[in-house]
């Protein structure tokens, strides 16, 4: 499956949809995001059953404010609608597949229960 550029008019649905979601927030000047960029493509190709997308920080300022992205690159994976992972950083081939890995891994139930339990003490 190709990259998908993401924005606003197509976020939600990319993100809301089942599976695993990873999403590099870039900029055309950043150096760490052009060094990052071939690694972020290996990894689409190893996993053509996950949607990869990138997100242009420099066009979406809206969405990346509303995601809280400070730092370039930035990586965030979405499971089933769910934010798991939210890192600035470059990640070496080794270390974005261990990341894929551990966010195939988990019992979505459990993440599930866990926000739920979180939310609840909130509102107590």
């Amino acid at each position: 499956m190709p990259i998908v550029d993401l924005g606003s008019g197509n976020f939600e649905s990319t993100v809301y949809a089942s599976g695993l979601t990873l999403i590099d927030c870039w900029a055309s000047w950043c150096g760490a995001c052009k060094t990052f960029e071939p690694v972020y493509r290996q990894a689409a190709e190893r996993h053509p059953e996950h949607t990869f997308g990138k997100l242009d920080t420099q066009k979406e300022k809206d969405l990346v404010k509303e995601l809280g992205i400070e730092n370039i690159p930035s990586l965030l994976i979405f499971r089933d609608g769910i934010l798991l992972f939210r890192q600035p950083g470059y990640y070496s081939e080794t270390e974005l597949e261990d990341i894929v890995r551990q966010a195939e891994s988990l019992d979505m139930n459990e993440v599930r229960a866990h926000i739920e339990s979180e939310n609840q003490k909130d509102e107590g």
